[in-house]
């Protein structure tokens, strides 16, 4: 995450919760950043993924968008009372602009929480290079409302069993190693875990360091990713 998207999201939640609640965030956010930065790596062989598309309980329901002018009103008011409306209209522009799809997950109607998924390509450089058939799913969240139902795994995999439908060749995502509420709901759909790495950015280039099993560096420690 950018220094200025790290900004207007501090800038809003102080406007929206006052000093005191916007030290401590941003005192978990400096710990995190400093002492937990790791990200545990998933992956998934859809080709093996020959489960056909479960159907959800009869009060949730997924719908996939492909631009913003697919978003309902009341969708897109729930996603920017959530966070910083400027980001995540800044976001969606240049994520759509990709041709990334966004999935949302609805319960009784109300949108619970969405996940986003680009094919062949990540939005920032990732952790290695993503082939043609290849596709990245990144920044899942649901409401506080809807947290502690499941919403996550069924949601992504759902997005799974679609994407192995439509002939995808893997997916991948990641958790940072801090948050074991994602890390909880992924070991929970058919995603499986490839390991754990650290990636800076820096001149246009990624380095990226990747941890062996055991939780010490690996003999193949260092890999320089262009920037794509």
């Amino acid at each position: 995450m950018g220094i200025s998207t790290s900004i207007t999201r501090l800038s809003d939640f102080y406007r929206r919760h006052g000093s005191w609640a916007t030290i401590r965030r941003a005192s978990v956010a400096a710990t995190r950043a400093l002492f937990s930065s790791r990200s545990v790596l998933f992956y998934c062989d859809l080709a093996r993924l020959t489960t056909p598309v479960a159907a959800l309980p009869s009060f949730l329901e997924v719908e996939r968008k492909s631009n913003a002018a697919e978003l309902s009103a009341e969708d897109l008011q729930e996603m920017t009372g959530f966070w910083s409306p400027k980001l995540v209209n800044r976001n969606m522009k240049e994520r759509f602009g990709k041709r990334a799809s966004l999935w949302l997950i609805k319960s009784a109607g109300r949108l619970a929480g969405y996940g986003w998924t680009l094919w062949g390509s990540t939005v920032e450089p990732h952790y290695f290079p993503l082939g043609h058939d290849d596709v990245h799913l990144f920044d899942f969240h649901v409401f506080p409302q809807y947290r502690g139902r499941g919403m996550n795994p069924l949601l992504v995999t759902y997005i799974l069993q679609s994407l192995a439908a439509e002939g995808a060749g893997r997916a991948f995502i990641e958790a940072a190693e801090w948050n074991q509420p994602q890390l909880s709901s992924l070991f929970k759909t058919p995603f499986r875990c490839l390991g754990k790495a650290w990636k800076l950015t820096f001149l246009g280039r990624t380095i990226v360091y990747y941890w062996a099993k055991n939780g010490t560096l690996s003999k193949s420690t260092k890999v320089t990713v262009q920037r794509h």
